[in-house]
């Protein structure tokens, strides 16, 4: 997993992204209280769901392979 060059500024780019993606679709409401590793594998999944991005294998499912798949996702948005 080659990591991106503004991978931090992607993954929160794709925090807010996935959110507003989940809210629109009226799937989920955050609230102010959940964390960051759980908004990120809300959207992870959500997006896998969705089929928007690829799902990783089962066995390399991590925090760290979530926020990287969100990064990619993130800076392929306009």
């Amino acid at each position: 997993m080659k990591k991106l060059k503004n991978e931090k500024e992607m993954v929160k780019k794709a925090i807010a992204e996935g959110m507003k993606y989940g809210e629109e679709r009226g799937v989920v409401e955050f609230e102010p209280t959940d964390s960051v590793s759980e908004r990120i594998e809300y959207i992870y999944r959500l997006l896998v769901h969705d089929k928007v991005i690829q799902p990783l294998p089962h066995d390399q499912i991590s925090q760290l392979a979530m926020k990287h798949r969100l990064a990619i996702w993130a800076s392929k948005l306009k």
